[in-house]
């Protein structure tokens, strides 16, 4: 009975502290902005008008940060990385248009996900209505860039902004002061170490050597050629912006995406296994269509010592991982990785790494050029580096070898063989998620409000919550992958490769 009571109080307890932490945070004191003419107070309504409208129909994105009493702005953790830098006048300038860019992207992503019912009610429908603008994203976007130059005419503000641009992280405190992280961690750190040590065995193995379960299909993007040199040429070109970022357009970016893009070569054992693009079909969930193959890709940045580095992203998804039997925590619905290629400035590659969905798995792939730094003295996770990248010599294609069922990786290998076999895939733009068409018409995003997507929830989420992930193991959106269970670390940070690389000339 006493031992009863016991855990009767205990849970009680839990309950008690959950209830207290997971009520709203206390919002911090609102920051004001003053805007100085009549139109841009105008803009300011509109835009708080459509904010409450997209929380009444629940369709917020969630991919970038919006900055507090500046809602025409959002931020990345690449963005919020600048906030306490000293800028000059063109930097900041630039600094104020890529947040607007978000903001605008934002917007639109929203209103395009709107119902018409409740479009019906914003007052943005008058300024169209007025012919002032073409549609409501359009209108949106003006507003946007209005406020942004008050933003930047404004000393005021400009400090204001800084201390409001920020990006939380991805972990919930309240889950680890309930879950006594700072022990559960221990644990949760030796099974991480074996499972590392496990994946270092399967891609010390030959590719070979690997066991196959099913068919071997490869996966192949549309042939193109591109050497270093040009790579640089593109990479040097798209950053005459005032803060140095790369930013290819056009062809170049077309080019780029194309040259770098992987082969993968899936153990193909049954239909979880083979990848395709995601569509609604009137479900609660996305469902993966495998009659219409695609990789979706995505631009980001990292700073290494005063330098931007353009790194090119590729998305695979499947229709799910399947469980192995009713006590499998880890399957269930959609499932997926991203292969990520960070670019010297001199066009080469130098150093890969690749996440599952979830955030899950996070290994790197550093190049000859890439030297791990030390890892500290902790158990907090630090680069996971299962193996070495092979040389790669020009125009030559990575081959990722993946594992059926658990889609995991088994191996990075480079191969000159022309594969006829092959089934070529479509590289589409990951953006293109955030609002796609619903089979009655209309449209929505793959992604939640709170960034993650809807009925891929796993079982490991009662497992694992003392690490204060929230939904570990759920598919989630970019910007919202926490990347380790014990510390805290982003697949985004702004900092990631320059805390763990260093850089050595060619």
């Amino acid at each position: 009975m006493n031992s009863q009571r016991f855990h009767v109080a205990w849970i009680a307890l839990i309950a008690a502290l959950g209830g207290c932490t997971i009520m709203p945070p206390v919002p911090r004191a609102p920051v004001t902005v003053d805007v100085p003419d009549g139109d841009s107070r105008r803009c300011a309504g509109v835009l708080h008008d459509l904010d409450q409208a997209v929380a009444r129909a629940g369709v917020a994105d969630a991919m970038a940060a919006r900055v507090t009493g500046f809602p025409h702005l959002r931020a990345s953790r690449f963005l919020a990385s600048y906030a306490g830098d000293t800028l000059h006048e063109a930097q900041f300038a630039e600094w104020i248009r890529r947040m607007g860019t978000l903001g605008a992207d934002g917007y639109a992503v929203e209103i395009a996900n709107l119902p018409a019912a409740e479009m019906e009610r914003l007052e943005i429908r008058r300024a169209i209505a007025d012919g002032r603008h073409a549609d409501a994203a359009r209108a949106v976007s003006e507003c946007v860039r209005r406020l942004a130059a008050a933003d930047l005419a404004s000393p005021g503000r400009r400090l204001l902004l800084r201390e409001a641009v920020h990006v939380r992280d991805e972990y919930l405190d309240w889950q680890r002061v309930v879950g006594i992280y700072w022990l559960t961690r221990i644990p949760f750190a030796h099974g991480i170490g074996r499972w590392q040590e496990s994946v270092r065995q399967t891609f010390g193995r030959a590719p070979e050597a690997l066991p196959v379960a099913g068919v071997l299909r490869r996966y192949a993007p549309p042939p193109v050629t591109l050497s270093h040199a040009e790579a640089a040429a593109i990479l040097a070109r798209s950053s005459h912006n005032a803060l140095g970022i790369p930013d290819p357009t056009g062809a170049d970016r077309d080019r780029l995406f194309a040259a770098y893009a992987p082969v993968f070569e899936i153990d193909t054992s049954g239909p979880a296994d083979r990848p395709g693009a995601l569509a609604w079909r009137g479900g609660d969930a996305p469902e993966v269509d495998t009659a219409r193959v695609a990789v979706y890709r995505r631009i980001s940045h990292t700073r290494y010592r005063g330098r931007v580095l353009l790194q090119l992203n590729y998305a695979l998804w499947f229709p799910e991982r399947p469980r192995d039997s009713g006590w499998d925590i880890l399957g269930g619905h959609l499932d997926g990785l991203v292969w990520r290629v960070t670019l010297a400035p001199d066009g080469a590659p130098w150093v890969f790494d690749s996440i599952h969905h979830c955030g899950c798995y996070h290994q790197f792939f550093p190049t000859a050029r890439a030297v791990p730094r030390a890892a500290p003295a902790t158990l907090d996770e630090s680069a996971f580096v299962p193996q070495r990248a092979p040389d790669l010599a020009e125009n030559m294609r990575i081959i990722l070898r993946v594992a059926p069922g658990t889609h995991y990786l088994q191996a990075v290998m480079t191969d000159d063989r022309k594969d006829s076999r092959s089934v070529e895939y479509a590289l589409r733009e990951d953006d293109a998620l955030r609002s796609l068409p619903l089979p009655q018409g209309g449209s929505r995003s793959a992604f939640g409000p709170d960034g993650i997507v809807a009925g891929t929830e796993r079982d490991e989420r009662y497992w694992f919550w003392p690490m204060g992930v929230p939904e570990p193991g759920a598919m989630r959106q970019w910007g919202r992958h926490a990347t380790a269970f014990v510390g805290r670390r982003h697949f985004d940070d702004a900092d990631l490769f320059e805390k763990y690389f260093e850089l050595t000339p060619p």
